[in-house]
């Protein structure tokens, strides 16, 4: 096999693959194979008919145009590789030449987008300039975590009084659309105050003690009757208080590894000293990036960049791509995008970069958590549908990233030099054993944050 490449622009070749027949013949083999066994020629078993007699009943280009369908897949990616391209979406491919017999050959050009040449700057050359930490609010946001935690070991006890903001509840409630009932939930778990389900529901609540019902009108939020004034009516069926313990010793015990409260504090405002720095190394990130894509110059295949768009608008509940204004800021986000992919797909490459199993579970469990799902679940999911590869790509791309971060010039806007260990190594995505403990025993109170809140709430 034979093959060549010509460039059509930065961003696209055509790539020509002449194979000799001798080459092709194994599978023009397994076409008259394959063609033999569907077809029924009396006196011949299955599979025992003779080519002669299957190019009668079917014709020879039709025995070659299936031997080329299935060597085409191998034979382009072998030209690839041959002369290493990286393609960029799907090629158009035009078949010239078909063989008929020995010393002939198939010869098909192939025209598709391919990643354009980057030329990486030195990255010890960088310099950008991020705000320095603010220890302004440091102990405030120490007694906001020790607030946080208290709260998560805090124990539910039932109050006979009128609901107040920030009393937990459970609630039966019933929506009417002119007399019709169209939605009703019983023993639903909600706290006052948190305005996550139907517009009005917490002013009904304030003031109620249980076994009341109150009627309220309010638009609905969701639902095929979205928008609609609805007559909704809620009964109190249980209503509870938050009762948190004492800060001491014990509680530091009971809530961390540690032993006395003192310790847990220090350790509290160490996180959210760390936190503080972690903001600033994510500036620092954004920087760096925003710095390479303004100085590196990056060529876009158009045909990328408008398949990008059409996807916007057809996988998402966007159909308003006639608006001129929106679909120019789609572009423009999609081109940055593709830009910010490609730049750093070629940083991977040339620093060689690696991804290990470990770090793939890592990725994995942390984008679990933030779409609310079981790791096993997401990763069942990916799996399906082939976007393993994908999820190994963007983990290529934060260590490519990393990388760059290691080598560039960050200070701050007082001269100070920037240690951006913590962002590159990802340490915010450490949790304490305090933290952990305090998790924990937010999921087995469910009463106190019920997610069941939230997805009834889109009924409504």
């Amino acid at each position: 096999m034979k093959s060549s490449v010509e460039t059509l622009s930065p961003t696209r070749v055509k790539m020509t693959v002449e194979v000799p027949y001798e080459e092709l013949k194994p599978s023009v083999d397994a076409a008259y194979k394959s063609i033999g066994a569907q077809i029924s020629v009396p006196g011949f078993r299955p599979g025992k008919v003779p080519a002669r007699l299957i190019e009668q009943r079917v014709g020879k280009g039709a025995v070659l145009q299936e031997a080329v369908n299935e060597a085409l897949p191998n034979l382009y990616g072998q030209a690839l590789a041959e002369n290493e391209v990286r393609p960029m979406g799907q090629p158009e491919v035009d078949l010239t030449e078909l063989p008929t017999g020995e010393g002939e050959q198939l010869v098909f050009t192939a025209e598709l987008d391919v990643r354009p040449t980057i030329e990486l700057p030195d990255f010890s050359s960088i310099e950008v300039v991020v705000d320095p930490v603010d220890d302004s609010g440091l102990e405030e946001e120490t007694n906001n975590r020790l607030e946080e935690l208290r709260k998560r070991f805090g124990t539910l006890v039932g109050v006979e009084r009128p609901g107040a903001e920030g009393d937990f509840t459970t609630i039966d409630i019933r929506g009417e659309i002119n007399g019709e009932e169209i939605d009703a939930v019983s023993g639903v778990s909600y706290e006052i105050g948190t305005r996550t389900m139907v517009e009005g529901l917490d002013d009904a609540l304030i003031g109620m003690s249980e076994g009341e019902s109150k009627t309220f009108n309010a638009p609905l939020a969701g639902g095929e009757h979205e928008g609609q004034e609805a007559e909704i009516t809620v009964t109190l069926t249980a209503l509870k208080e938050r009762e948190l313990p004492e800060l001491d010793d014990d509680f530091a015990q009971m809530a961390s590894e540690f032993d006395t409260l003192e310790e847990l504090t220090a350790s509290l405002r160490e996180q959210a000293k760390q936190a503080k720095s972690f903001e600033q190394g994510i500036a620092a990130r954004d920087k760096i990036l925003e710095h390479l894509l303004d100085t590196v110059e990056i060529a876009l295949p158009e045909s990328a960049v408008e398949a990008e768009i059409q996807a916007h608008f057809e996988n998402g509940q966007h159909d308003d791509q006639d608006d001129e204004a929106h679909r120019t800021e789609v572009e423009e986000n999609v081109r940055k995008a593709l830009r910010s992919q490609l730049l750093l797909d070629e940083i991977a490459e040339k620093t060689e970069v690696q991804v290990g199993q470990q770090e793939l579970i890592e990725y994995l469990i942390m984008t679990a958590q933030q779409y609310g799902m079981e790791p096993g679940q997401l990763a069942q999911a990916m799996q399906e549908g082939d976007q393993i590869p994908a999820m190994a790509s963007e983990v290529a791309r934060r260590k490519a990233l990393a990388s760059v971060m290691e080598q560039a010039k960050v200070t701050d806007t007082n001269g100070e030099v920037v240690d951006l260990s913590a962002a590159v190594d990802g340490s915010d995505e450490d949790e304490s054993d305090g933290d952990q403990a305090g998790a924990e025993a937010e999921e087995e109170s469910a009463p106190v944050a019920d997610g069941a809140v939230e997805a009834e709430s889109d009924e409504k």
